[in-house]
């Protein structure tokens, strides 16, 4: 009898390592996808029998097709190969090297491509990612260098007296170091959060290869929530697995800029940082560019350096916090105190282009200095990527 329920029982484990192994490793996972040729022809593959139309969608398709003002979104079919075996395939022509996110939409809904496991979070839209390489995405690599430490640290606000998250990158050797170092504040875009630059912006192997090479200073670079409705990434703070939005409350109406030296004081009594006006940047994409615009001005002897990238430089709330109400006046008296650089990038189909020439011209009036640098594309990553690579040399030199 026990030899019979040792033979049922290894039998039953046996079936069960089958189908786990299955669940694992089923035949549809052997296909590849996407498939990079040295040329940068890319080949997108779907195991689908029951699929009628198969697209490809997302910004790796820009170079075959025409692009909407946010660079994404056009859409490449796929072919059905013929033996009815059920693969979908679609070949875009020639990627540059460059990171790039994509996404199926079979039979009306979109999805992710299931053999691909690298993904990322922007807001609400989860995409695939595929890096091509080449000397236009090198600096997004992880490279043999020395690497940097990212923390998650909390600091508390008098907004709501609550803990609010941030991401601290700091340099290589800092542990040891035994120095002080300058600090780069760098802010995200609406709907993302104190994740977004390291994510999907790829910023801390940016930081690494740059100051690698030589051609960043070593700094410490901080990466806070500007989400002021809540304290970390969705998942992560005390609203549970709230589902992330893209326009909260207290985003864009004075809350985060006006408490924002809450979170230098916090960096400066616990890190090592060189705490004068020449040694503090602040830069944000979109409307962290706006926080980094109004930020900047309304605390003149906080930052030597700003970047605006895709800034969104007009309030756009019905009520303007009194903030807002007199830049030209108050960036005037920034500079009169002393700018180190003041730069402004954004892409040429930015929806926020004819804002920021608006806002040129209002620097041009007052005779005041800036780097402007126009991109290709539209308010995406592949520009806030570019953007980062260009303004870090610049810093604290």
């Amino acid at each position: 009898m026990n030899k019979l329920c040792v033979l049922i029982a290894s039998m039953l484990m046996a079936n069960f390592a089958v189908n786990a192994q299955e669940a694992i490793m089923p035949e549809a996972s052997r296909i590849v996808s996407p498939k990079l040729s040295p040329t940068g022809e890319a080949t997108f593959n779907l195991y689908a029998p029951g699929a009628r139309e198969v697209l490809l969608v997302g910004n790796v398709t820009r170079h075959e097709t025409a692009v909407d003002s946010a660079g994404n979104m056009q859409k490449v079919p796929f072919v059905k190969m013929a033996g009815n075996n059920g693969l979908w395939t679609a070949t875009l022509s020639s990627l540059e090297p460059d990171l790039y996110t994509y996404k199926f939409v079979v039979d009306g809904v979109e999805t992710n491509d299931p053999n691909n496991v690298f993904m990322v979070r922007d807001v609400k839209s989860v995409s695939n990612m595929v890096l091509v390489p080449g000397d236009g995405s090198r600096e997004y690599m992880v490279s043999d260098v020395p690497h940097g430490t990212v923390s998650d640290v909390w600091y508390t606000t008098s907004f709501d007296n609550a803990q609010r998250r941030m991401r601290v990158y700091t340099p290589a050797g800092y542990e040891m170091s035994g120095k002080s170092y300058p600090v780069l504040y760098l802010l995200h875009g609406m709907g993302g959060d104190e994740y977004a630059w390291s994510e999907l912006g790829r910023a801390v192997q940016i930081l690494d290869n740059l100051i690698a090479s030589g051609r960043a200073e070593p700094m410490v670079v901080v990466m806070p929530n500007g989400n002021m409705a809540r304290h970390a990434t969705p998942g992560a703070d005390g609203l549970g697995f709230e589902q992330p939005e893209f326009n909260l409350p207290h985003t864009m109406d004075g809350v985060f800029e006006t408490h924002f030296p809450e979170i230098v004081e916090y960096v400066d009594g616990h890190f090592r940082t060189k705490r004068d006006k020449d040694s503090r940047a602040i830069a944000g994409l979109s409307m962290g560019g706006m926080h980094s615009l109004y930020t900047s001005a309304i605390y003149p002897d906080l930052f030597g350096y700003v970047g605006l990238f895709s800034a969104a430089v007009r309030p756009h709330a019905a009520e303007v916090a009194d903030i807002y109400k007199d830049r030209k006046g108050s960036v005037g008296s920034q500079f009169a105190k002393g700018v180190k650089q003041y730069y402004i990038a954004i892409g040429e189909d930015d929806f926020l282009y004819e804002e920021n020439k608006d806002f040129r011209a209002e620097l041009d009036s007052l005779g005041l200095p800036y780097v402007y640098k126009e991109s290709k594309f539209g308010h995406e990553w592949t520009n806030w990527r570019r953007y980062l690579v260009d303004f870090l040399p610049r810093l604290f030199k």
